[in-house]
């Protein structure tokens, strides 16, 4: 792999871990998650624009793939709104990992790889790991995580179309628009013009960038190394969301919920290059 695109690949990572903790540390994620979302459709746009290139074939894809956007944004604002961002990030990204192979072998029928079989059993073991033996998560927790990894299974497994019958930046815009919007909309309509405008600040301008940015990165990225390696080296933000949840949001990230959450990126890294 190329030294610049393992570069950019892991400032992916450190971007996608550090926008997930600007949301999770506000007073309010559900709120922060919508701006973010609509500022990383908004704040882009000269770029998108100059850059746009679709075919009328991209619609399809992009509506799906918006449908799983607006839930996964739904959902990681209520998640991060009353559960620990180290839990929650390494669950939700390890488990999409798992449910995007599940559907692969389920359509193709193809068996797996013993390197495919160890990652799976890294994300098991790393995922009971970051919720505890015993529970220190809870069951609502876990499920807005399992949640939250669907949605990202099922973006996943469109955008892999999408991104074929457009740039990817515009599919970006396509797919992100009208979710972001309306997202933002709902709540600004349920919680009110001033409420939206307290939750505008830095942190949130900042976590749109974010958004938009790992995006950005990781198609930089790709355009000078495989896919397989790029994201093998992305997922490296798991471990990276986890560290950053024990030292900006004071969570109790020991040890275990530590290595679990190396063991569920080394697991992904695994299936990555299976």
């Amino acid at each position: 792999m190329p030294t610049v695109a393992l570069a950019l690949a892991l400032c992916a990572a450190l971007v996608h871990a550090s926008w997930n903790t600007l949301v999770a540390r506000s007073r309010d994620p559900g709120l922060a998650t919508a701006i973010a979302a609509a500022l990383s459709v908004t704040l882009p746009l000269p770029l998108v624009v100059a850059t746009w290139r679709a075919s009328a074939a991209v619609a399809g894809p992009a509506i799906v793939s918006a449908g799983f956007e607006l839930a996964y944004l739904v959902l990681l604002g209520s998640a991060y709104g009353r559960a620990q961002l180290s839990v929650i990030y390494p669950l939700a990204r390890g488990l999409a990992v798992l449910l995007v192979l599940l559907a692969a072998v389920a359509i193709s029928g193809a068996t797996g790889s013993p390197l495919a079989a160890f990652g799976v059993l890294l994300v098991a073991v790393g995922v009971v790991a970051v919720r505890g033996i015993h529970g220190t998560a809870g069951g609502l927790d876990v499920v807005l995580a399992l949640a939250i990894s669907a949605c990202i299974a099922g973006y996943t497994t469109i955008d892999k179309i999408g991104v074929t019958r457009a740039a990817p930046i515009t599919y970006y815009e396509l797919a992100m628009v009208a979710p972001s919007l309306l997202y933002v909309a709902w709540l600004g309509r349920r919680r009110g013009i001033r409420a939206v405008r307290a939750a505008l600040g830095p942190s949130t301008v900042v976590a749109g960038l974010g958004m938009f940015g790992a995006y950005a990165l990781v198609l930089a990225a790709l355009t000078m190394a495989s896919a397989a390696d790029v994201s093998a080296t992305r997922e490296t933000s798991v471990v990276i969301a986890t560290i950053m949840g024990g030292l900006f949001l004071s969570e109790p990230v020991g040890p275990r919920r530590l290595l679990g959450a190396v063991a569920v990126a080394a697991g992904i890294v695994a299936l990555a290059l299976s």
